[in-house]
């Protein structure tokens, strides 16, 4: 399982760079898509697509920042 890929088909236009290994990773994620969520907003909507991963223990351990290209510029 790849976590980037993963969030790749959720967020098709960010940009997913991380550190470690996929079931303990660090992640920080710029799309448009976060345009006007606040961050706690921000994070459900990625664990969200995690969720079943969560679940199943393939993933257990997740740091997430999650930007807008504004944020980053």
């Amino acid at each position: 399982m790849n976590i980037t890929e993963l969030l790749k088909d959720k967020f098709p236009d960010a940009d997913i760079s991380s550190d470690g290994a996929d079931c303990s990773s660090k992640l920080l994620i710029v799309s448009n898509s976060f345009e006007g969520l606040s961050t706690l907003n921000r994070h459900k909507l990625v664990m969200g697509t995690l969720k079943d991963h969560f679940q199943s223990g393939e993933v257990h351990a997740l740091s997430l920042t999650t930007k807008t290209p504004a944020e980053i510029a």
